[in-house]
C-alpha cells in the first residue's frame, strides 16, 4: 500500500512534520517493500490555499493514507473527497510512524484536528 506520511526532512529517520499543508517534506511510502520517495512541498510556504493545494498533490501520487501531526478542514475535505484516509496525532519518526501504522495501531481521523490557517507561521 501508498502511504504518505509528512516530514521534517528527506529520509524515514525524519521527524514527522506537525503540518500537513505547510510540512517541508511529503515521504510517499510503499509500505509492503519500504521503498520511498522524498517529495519537496512545493505549497509550505504559500500564501493561501497551502491545505488544498498540497490535497491535491499528494493525491496525484495515488495514495491511500496520509500521516501526519495536524490536518486543517479544507485539506481534510480536500484528501477525504478522493478517498484518502487521514490519521492525525503522529509524531516521532518517519520510520516509527510507518511501522506503528503497519501494526494496526492507528485509526482514520473523523475530521479536522486543527482551525484554518493553523499551520502559518506568525510573522516576527
Amino acid at each position: 500500500m501508498k502511504i504518505c506520511v509528512t516530514s521534517q526532512g528527506d529520509n524515514l529517520n525524519s521527524e514527522v512534520d506537525s503540518r500537513f499543508g505547510r510540512c517541508q517534506y511529503f515521504i510517499i511510502v510503499d509500505t509492503d517493500t519500504l521503498e520511498f520517495e522524498s517529495l519537496n512541498n512545493p505549497y509550505s510556504s504559500s500564501m493561501g490555499g497551502a491545505g488544498i493545494q498540497s490535497g491535491q498533490f499528494v493525491a496525484d501520487k495515488g495514495v491511500k493514507t496520509v500521516l501526519t501531526g495536524n490536518v486543517g478542514p479544507n485539506a481534510f475535505q480536500t484528501l477525504h473527497a478522493v478517498g484518502i484516509d487521514i490519521v492525525t496525532g503522529i509524531s516521532g519518526t518517519v520510520l516509527s510512524a510507518i511501522e506503528k501504522f503497519k501494526s494496526g495501531a492507528f485509526s482514520p481521523a473523523s475530521g479536522a484536528s486543527v482551525d484554518k490557517k493553523s499551520g502559518i507561521q506568525p510573522k516576527e
